[in-house]
């Protein structure tokens, strides 16, 4: 891993998180620029189809919230500042979003990146949560809002799974999406590819009023 402050970050979330209960790797060997960690079993949530992919992210939000439960860890990073992505974000030109920060909730451990791409499944069982290297203290609803909103852009029904799975309020986590999909342009704009972006801006360019 070629960022230290990634590196770290993975190094101190597993830490944190080894007899918690929650599926994810044992550190074995760390060195700089390197993490060795034990094998989990199962298949990427995201290569799998449709319907599986409902049902393994319903079963992952017991475990985001397991996670948000959890003892706040020394040494983890602050959440994104979401006021430089919303100045950025006009700075560079992006479709009109209603964008503001909603009301804080309490700090708890993130694990930055609560996708279908970071979730092993068997059946409709999660047995690995992996990818902590954006792990971080932030607001809860923001996390799970950034998850279930990205989810929905594959399938609308992952919304209301992860958010009724998690049992909070729809209209709570709903205030995030503007956020999420400022940041989301952010990286393709920088990072691409061109097709993505074309695509994203369409849909925020008819963004609910």
């Amino acid at each position: 891993m070629a960022d230290p402050l990634r590196h770290d970050t993975e190094v101190g979330a597993l830490r944190a998180l080894a007899g918690s209960g929650l599926p994810v790797p044992a550190l074995v060997e760390v060195a700089p620029g390197s993490i060795l960690m034990t094998y989990l079993p199962g298949e990427r949530l995201d290569r799998l189809d449709a319907q599986r992919q409902l049902d393994g992210l319903t079963a992952s939000s017991g475990l985001l919230r397991q996670l948000h439960q959890m003892p706040l860890p020394a040494g983890l990073p602050k959440a994104p500042d979401d006021e430089l992505i919303i100045r950025r974000y006009r700075d560079a030109g992006g479709p009109p979003l209603p964008l503001r920060i909603p009301p804080a909730h309490r700090p708890v451990f993130c694990h930055g990146d609560w996708t279908n791409g970071n979730l092993l499944v068997t059946d409709t069982e999660i047995t690995g949560v992996v990818d902590w290297e954006a792990a971080h203290i932030g607001d809860p609803l923001r996390e799970l809002s950034r998850a279930a909103w990205g989810a929905s852009l594959n399938d609308p029904r992952s919304f209301d799974a992860l958010v009724d799975g998690y049992g909070a309020d729809r209209a709570d986590v709903m205030a995030w999406t503007p956020v999420h999909a400022a940041e989301l342009w952010l990286w393709f704009v920088e990072a691409g590819p061109p097709e993505y972006l074309a695509s994203l801006t369409q849909r925020l360019t008819n963004w609910p009023a």
